[in-house]
């Protein structure tokens, strides 16, 4: 069996050297194909493997994507908004698929995602982490089952250089929540609360946002009801745990059809 050869976009950043560890660590036939940098990064032309710890692997970092499709089967992106556009249609052109880590979109930027997984495979996940898709799986059950009788809130608390919130995860919670209580997010999601607030309404999902610290991921949410509580809680430690993830999902993405895919598909969930 070939190996899926994989890529980095954003490869000096706290992510995409988590990935270039897990690439080289994993059990998977995967091997890293190639890292990407902004144009003008100092990292240009430097070992790729070297700037994340490790030995030197032969892969240099470029800023020319394009020029590069040649080298990897999949691109994996944990950068932000603006990177994964612009690598969209390079690796649309090219066949190439994607794993998209990086939350943060808008609408519109979320159709030309989907826009661009009719004609390649791309895996788009809030959170690659194998236990927080279980836990994805286990609150809509719960909710199923509790959200006619409790109160329910979500606690998520991240680094202080995390730029997005809630985080993608809390709000992939969320949905998850919406589908098991029958409900749309949209209609029912509450993002503050200051002054005179009112009680609170039924069928409210409540969130709140701690930054600071090193914090990497902790994610609970409340089942809060008359007498007894409920608590689903995810904590990460290292960001090891999204980055096998995502190898995971490039080694299994690597030859599927175009499409968009999720962790769900990925674990079989």
């Amino acid at each position: 069996m070939s190996k899926t050869r994989i890529a980095v976009l954003g490869a000096t950043g706290r992510m995409g050297q988590a990935v270039i560890q897990a690439v080289t660590g994993s059990a998977l036939p995967v091997v890293l194909g190639a890292a990407f940098e902004r144009s003008g990064h100092d990292a240009i032309g430097r070992d790729a493997a070297t700037l994340a710890g490790l030995a030197a692997g032969g892969v240099t970092v470029s800023d020319d994507l394009a020029a590069r499709v040649a080298d990897f089967d999949v691109l994996v992106d944990f950068t932000r908004p603006q990177g994964t556009l612009a690598a969209l249609p390079v690796c649309a052109d090219a066949g190439k698929a994607m794993i998209v880590g990086t939350t943060g979109f808008s609408d519109t930027e979320k159709r030309r995602i989907n826009d661009a997984a009719q004609r390649v495979p791309i895996c788009m996940a809030a959170n690659f982490s194998v236990g927080v898709n279980l836990c994805l799986k286990l609150l809509e059950e719960a909710a199923r089952v509790l959200a006619a009788d409790s109160d329910i809130e979500i606690v998520e608390a991240h680094h202080r250089h995390k730029v997005d919130a809630p985080s993608g995860t809390a709000l992939a919670m969320g949905e998850a929540v919406a589908r098991g209580a029958g409900i749309d997010l949209g209609q029912h999601a509450v993002f503050a609360r200051e002054g005179q607030t009112g009680a609170r309404p039924k069928d409210a999902i409540g969130f709140a946002t701690v930054r600071g610290g090193d914090v990497v991921g902790d994610h609970t949410v409340m089942f809060l009801g008359d007498g007894e509580r409920v608590e689903i809680t995810h904590k990460a430690s290292s960001r090891q745990n999204f980055a096998r993830g995502a190898v995971r999902a490039a080694h299994w993405l690597h030859g599927r059809e175009a499409g968009l895919y999720s962790m769900r598909e990925v674990l079989g969930l």
